[in-house]
């Protein structure tokens, strides 16, 4: 078995995490291409730059999961010496400054995989980050990334993350390094370390040697010699044609293409891309507005898949244009091309509100032709490309990787050019990638780790799948929130919440018993015992979740004509969006079973998704004649306590001025527990639960410092001295950068306004 088909398994019939690596030119990006062919399990992709998310067909990791630019403390909340830190946040700040939208939300609830692509550039601090995020969607604080399974795709031995030094500063409090590896939810978790050994870009056996020797940190006085021949001097440089040189910094890369350009004598003329919908000028690809001119060395930076004319990092020479045309000649092979524009879209994930199902939405369009100017390029940018040849000025080599990742483009050492001769100092690679790699890269134990892995997630999976709990806590949490006054509707639909809880809950002994009836089948390896059982109880369980999900369509349907109803339409979708979930995941058992106990590879479920999406847009039909038929007009609100009266509740409301909702938050927090305890035991959000406190607050029932931290209240207190406090808040908020929350401000404004009173 192939490391390509290793991995596939892994990802197939496991829940384990990943990490996925090669050398240069081994593979990496076609295997993430070809993931959509190869897995069942619902997946998005994510990056952690605007280029690399482009390249890799995902978004970036900051958009995806919506977190603000800055460090990430691995920490509920900010210690007091931490909050007066600008662009350092915790758990509970990305949650109540920065929360999760509903579209987001969904996505994440529904991936079963998260792939993250370059992820040499993730920093540990973000990888944590992900690892809150994931959980809080997926209302899953019990495992790391809340049951997520990682892919995580790169190459250390390239390019390092990224790290300021006022982060470094801080990141050393938490991490031993910054590389993802030393994520603490990634420790916790554990990670099997896949690498692809065949190249496919360098056929050259020397070649490759001293390109392991680079990678490793290993070069020997024989490999600087073999190398430093290909030196050039300037004068044999500069008549050079159709090769690129690799440099190290922006300013070089863009000081040798622009004063190429601009020794050409012949007019310029300027190409405009067409850009469509949402795509920012940070994502683009190519220059929105190209200049080039007869003669220009330009270099294609995407494959032809259409006629194979070129690939990324094919040059080629400019040799005629017009307005509208751009005519150039390939390099090696003389032949002349007409460019042709092509398209980068830029997307987002989404769920279907008709299926529930997991899909990419194209936001926005950049076209333009597929070339940059290529007389240079700097080695950041040159990841992925393959050159014949290049011109390598790698003296200043100032990040660990640079010198191998500029080297490694090429194709041989036939097409080495050295504008400086390379020195041993500026050869380097991070020894915690080292030490990290030679920890973890164990070939020779993939096999039975495989095995074990495969054992435990379907055991898993026969657990989860025949397990409701989590709707039920969904449903649970609805009730608490809403009553409904249904007068006009059906019986049966009085209570909704009510019916699908009564009607799970009465499953619980019957799931009971059946998981332990199949799991004793899979322990006593009663292979086609355990598939008919499976069959049979799919069906059952197929035709229970499909009567619930009526029962709630229905509801939903009647509610189409209610007003003010939207939040709690917001988390009917919620429930819908879990128990469809469940019922693909029963549909699904009985072939995931057959596939991990017969040694197969089980890439697709297209067939069940199809079933599901037809009997779906059945009852959806179903449901729309209900819509128009019904007449009902629906109110929600909030749920009734049968121990007080309306009158003894309006009478108490009367003396504190307070509402019940409040009251039941002040009397959490008196016991003791934080805002984000008690948004999470009230399935609120904190901001909700801060609008409680600050109502609180303001009728003099509770003191700002008993739900905020010393520090900050000082610093809102010296804002509002020093501003008028009919200011508008959107004005002080932002003036401080969404720093504090509008509920804080107006709690410690309240406070002031009522010592002044006093």
């Amino acid at each position: 078995m192939d490391m390509v088909e290793l991995v596939t398994r892994f990802i197939n019939g496991t829940s384990g995490h990943i990490f996925l690596t090669g050398k240069a030119g081994t593979g990496k990006t076609t295997f993430l291409r070809m993931l959509a062919n190869r897995t069942h399990k619902n997946f998005i992709v994510v990056a952690p730059t605007g280029i690399a998310a482009l390249n890799a067909g995902g978004v970036t990791i900051h958009s995806q999961f919506l977190l603000p630019p800055g460090t990430y403390l691995p920490e509920r909340e900010l210690s007091s010496g931490m909050i007066a830190q600008p662009g350092v946040h915790s758990q509970s700040d990305l949650a109540r400054r920065h929360p999760l939208n509903q579209i987001r939300k969904g996505v994440l609830r529904s991936i079963d995989l998260l792939v993250i692509d370059e992820v040499s550039m993730l920093r540990a601090d973000l990888l944590d980050a992900i690892d809150y995020r994931l959980k809080a969607a997926k209302g899953n604080y019990r495992i790391p990334f809340g049951g997520a399974q990682l892919l995580l795709i790169g190459d250390l031995y390239q390019l390092p993350p990224v790290v300021k030094r006022e982060e470094d500063i801080i990141m050393k409090r938490y991490y031993p390094s910054p590389w993802f590896f030393e994520s603490r939810a990634l420790k916790s978790a554990g990670f099997v370390f896949v690498e692809l050994d065949k190249i496919y870009r360098q056929q050259d056996d020397v070649f490759i040697q001293l390109l392991n020797n680079l990678r490793n940190n290993i070069t020997t006085q024989d490999d600087l010699q073999l190398l430093n021949k290909s030196f050039k001097s300037p004068d044999e440089i500069k008549g050079l044609k159709d090769v690129v040189t690799l440099t190290t910094h922006n300013f070089k890369a863009d000081e040798l293409n622009q004063q190429a350009l601009k020794e050409l004598t012949t007019p310029s003329f300027f190409y405009d891309a067409i850009i469509d919908g949402d795509f920012l000028d940070h994502q683009a690809p190519v220059l929105k507005r190209m200049e080039l001119k007869v003669g220009t060395q330009i270099m294609f930076i995407k494959n032809d898949n259409e006629s194979s004319m070129y690939f990324n990092g094919k040059l080629a020479t400019v040799v005629s244009l017009n307005n509208e045309d751009v005519v150039v000649e390939l390099s090696g092979t003389q032949t002349q091309y007409t460019l042709r524009r092509e398209t980068w879209v830029n997307r987002k994930y989404m769920i279907n509100e008709q299926t529930k199902e997991l899909e990419e939405e194209v936001i926005g369009e950049f076209v333009q032709f597929p070339i940059r100017l290529a007389w240079a390029i700097t080695v950041h940018k040159s990841q992925g490309l393959t050159f014949e040849r290049a011109i390598i000025d790698v003296g200043q080599a100032f990040a660990d990787g640079q010198v191998y990742v500029a080297l490694s483009r090429l194709r041989s050492l036939d097409g080495l050019i050295l504008r400086s001769r390379i020195n041993p100092n500026v050869i380097s690679t991070d020894k915690d990638v080292v030490i990290f790699s030679n920890e973890n890269h164990k070939p020779e134990i993939l096999h039975v780790t495989l095995l074990e892995g495969q054992k435990k997630y379907l055991r898993e999976m026969l657990i989860l799948t025949f397990d409701f709990e989590d709707i039920l806590r969904q449903l649970y949490a609805l009730k608490k929130e809403y009553e409904l006054s249904l007068a006009d509707s059906e019986e049966s639909m009085q209570d909704v919440a009510t019916v699908i809880i009564n009607a799970f809950h009465g499953e619980i002994e019957n799931t009971k018993k059946f998981r332990g009836q199949i799991l004793s089948l899979l322990e006593s390896s009663e292979n086609e015992k355990l598939f008919d059982r499976l069959n049979k109880g799919s069906e059952y369980y197929v035709d229970f979740i499909v009567a619930n999900l009526r029962k709630l369509l229905q509801h939903m349907a009647e509610l189409s004509n209610a007003k003010r109803v939207k939040t709690y339409l917001t988390d009917l979708n919620e429930i819908d969006q879990a128990i469809s979930k469940k019922w693909m995941e029963i549909l699904k058992i009985s072939t995931l079973a057959k596939s991990i106990l017969s040694g197969e590879n089980l890439t697709s479920v297209s067939d069940l998704t199809n079933k599901i999406k037809a009997k779906r847009q059945s009852l959806l039909m179903e449901m729309e004649v209900f819509r128009i038929a019904s007449k009902s007009a629906l109110k929600v609100k909030k749920k009734k306590d049968s121990s007080e009266t309306k009158k003894e509740k309006k009478k108490k409301k009367e003396k504190t001025g307070m509402s019940e909702t409040v009251v039941e938050s002040l009397k959490l927090l008196r016991s003791g527990k934080s805002i984000a305890e008690i948004a999470a035991v009230r399935s609120f959000t904190e901001g909700t639960i801060e609008s409680h406190l600050q109502k609180a607050v303001e009728l003099g029932e509770l003191n700002v410092a008993d739900c905020m931290e010393a520090p900050m209240v000082d610093a809102i207190r010296s804002i509002w001295k020093n501003v008028d406090s009919e200011k508008p808040l959107t004005e002080i908020y932002a003036a401080h950068d969404g720093k504090y929350t509008y509920n804080q401000l107006r709690m410690v404004r309240s406070e002031m306004q009522r010592e002044v009173k006093v």
